[in-house]
């Protein structure tokens, strides 16, 4: 049951896993109208913009399961101000209150971030092959591309959440992996075969 001395977030990507502030609970959750997509191009965690990567993102239409968490209201401000820094580096997303509906079947109103897909970082629908270039060759501050896409499909698939177009991207990321492993190819380099 929703608490009013509380707040929640909702995270659907990096957050389901490494949410980085305190909470009193986390439920898987699912929101409605907007949907998990790898869009947004990442010049500073995932990428740089050199090299970039694609990071989550939550775009119109359909809906999305993540994970809630909830939040004592006296951290109100110190969290928010967390997600602000963490979120937007570069201003690539909206700060938007989103109503969510926990696995128990109750409806919270969330703070979550929603892609600008006015902004020159959001990459628009991008083919299968042309997001596994990217995520296979960008590196960034917090670690490799790979890692954030496996990472992601790892934990929502610990929780039960299946996401169809993840956990094949992530299928065929982590069959490179072992591929460029067999080959004697150096950890994170994947080959695009052209044509």
């Amino acid at each position: 049951m929703a608490r009013n001395d509380s707040f929640w977030v909702f995270g659907y990507g990096s957050l389901i896993w490494r949410p980085g502030f305190e909470y009193r609970a986390a439920r898987p959750a699912r929101l409605y109208g907007a949907h998990r997509a790898l869009c947004i191009y990442s010049h500073h965690y995932r990428g740089t913009p050199e090299k970039p990567g694609l990071v989550f993102g939550l775009v119109p239409g359909g809906s999305c399961n993540g994970m809630a968490f909830e939040v004592g209201c006296e951290r109100h401000d110190e969290v928010l101000e967390y997600l602000r820094a963490r979120e937007q580096v570069t201003s690539v997303y909206f700060e938007v209150q989103r109503t969510v509906r926990l696995d128990d079947g109750t409806r919270v109103t969330a703070t979550s971030f929603v892609v600008n897909r006015a902004h020159h970082q959001f990459s628009g629908k991008l083919s299968l092959r042309e997001q596994l270039r990217l995520v296979n060759n960008a590196r960034g501050d917090a670690g490799t591309n790979r890692d954030y896409v496996l990472n992601t499909a790892s934990h929502l698939e610990k929780l039960n959440i299946r996401d169809t177009y993840l956990y094949h991207l992530a299928q065929v990321l982590g069959d490179a992996q072992h591929k460029g492993k067999e080959a004697g190819q150096p950890e994170g380099v994947w080959e695009d075969s052209g044509g």
